[in-house]
């Protein structure tokens, strides 16, 4: 394809992503003011972030075969005005349960961005340039985790959380309309029907399992501490206010570095061993968060994230330096799994924290990461 200058291609890439994340992510430290505004239990208000979640674990495969079919501009421009369109009527919806469905809605169309530009690039880049350009996929996706979180709480209280659906979906229909205007066409064929293992022989594969199931616990476990942090922190001793609790999100920022530094220590030292200490890490921040003290909670967010994009960089490098075709449904495959966790995780330690409060959370976590350190030990043993 006629090529892009790099710079203006990754930030192309890095604009669209990190808008569909902030998607996301919006409402996670208003969850309190949510739970509030709409006399809701706390379960409910977390399922405006659950059901994006969800929606995007449904949807994945089918926009990741789509794509691997078909042009993807299409769908891009489909995904950005749905998305977008979801998220101004958000705004001005007064139901809480009317909110819950038009994330879950967004989350249906998140892939069409996300899955589909992927593929896009991995389909028309060079081996030399993709590695790069995938780079800025990767932070892209934290940039725009974190962006999300604070475009959330900081225009809460000074303007309204409503504003900030608003701000996220004129991100999202800018970015898809520059996508789809300065990408290069398409140029190579898409595969054909019946090209490379399917998903059902992928998932029949131990070693990818085992990827599969890394991604799950991980995710089940940062989305749900992540998710219940605002209740953990609005609540004494603390007794913080969103703005406050919003500033500690910048924590995320971790994983800009962590995410390319477990890739290198990866290459030298093993998958296995990369996840062992990710796991490791990520369930002593859990213990630490228990400290009453706003900088000790800080610290202990920081690790969290340091140990949770560990596991995810060794999990996604490993799977892919493995497989030789079918590296879209892979990951897509690998998406369905990191996001059913998210879900799942949100779900279930609503319910622990409910009945149990912040130790609910944390204990839950704990056993997660057990596994998952198991399935480290287990890679490690396998040579990866």
């Amino acid at each position: 394809m006629k090529q892009l200058p790099p710079l203006a291609l990754q930030a192309l890439v890095f604009a669209l992503v990190s808008a569909s994340f902030t998607t996301i992510y919006l409402v996670q430290p208003v969850l309190p003011v949510l739970q509030a505004e709409f006399g809701v239990s706390i379960g409910k208000a977390a399922q405006t972030v659950s059901m994006v979640i969800l929606g995007v674990a449904i949807s994945t495969l089918i926009f990741g075969r789509l794509a691997d079919m078909h042009p993807v501009k299409p769908f891009i421009i489909l995904g950005g005005t749905v998305v977008s369109a979801a998220g101004v009527a958000c705004a001005l919806a007064e139901s809480i349960d009317v909110i819950i469905a038009l994330r879950l809605l967004q989350g249906l169309f998140i892939p069409a961005l996300t899955t589909c530009l992927a593929t896009y690039l991995a389909r028309n880049l060079p081996v030399e340039r993709l590695n790069v350009v995938m780079g800025s996929y990767v932070s892209a996706t934290v940039v725009g985790g974190l962006g999300g979180r604070l475009l959330g709480g900081w225009l809460h209280p000074p303007l309204h959380w409503r504003w900030a659906f608003v701000t996220a979906s004129a991100m999202v229909l800018a970015a898809s309309l520059a996508a789809v205007l300065l990408l290069p066409r398409e140029e190579r064929p898409a595969e054909t029907p019946g090209s490379g293992p399917g998903y059902l022989e992928l998932m029949r594969r131990p070693d990818l399992l085992r990827t599969f199931l890394a991604g799950f616990g991980a995710m089940f476990v940062f989305a749900s501490t992540f998710n219940y942090l605002p209740f953990y922190l609005s609540a004494p001793p603390f007794s913080a206010g969103t703005s406050l609790i919003t500033l500690l999100y910048l924590t995320y920022v971790v994983g800009i570095v962590i995410a390319p530094l477990s890739g290198k220590f990866s290459n030298r030292h093993g998958n296995g061993l990369t996840m062992i200490l990710g796991s490791a890490t990520f369930g002593a921040a859990l213990l630490l968060s228990h400290v009453p003290h706003l900088a000790t909670v800080c610290l202990s967010l920081g690790l969290a994230c340091a140990g949770f994009f560990a596991v995810h960089a060794a999990a996604v490098g490993g799977m892919n330096r493995r497989l030789q075709a079918s590296r879209g449904r892979a990951n897509s495959l690998y998406i369905l799994w990191y996001y059913l966790g998210g879900s799942a995780g949100i779900t279930v330690m609503g319910l622990q924290f409910k009945r149990f409060g912040w130790p609910g959370v944390t204990g839950t976590g704990l056993a997660v990461l057990a596994l998952l350190l198991l399935v480290g030990v287990a890679e490690r043993r396998a040579g990866n």
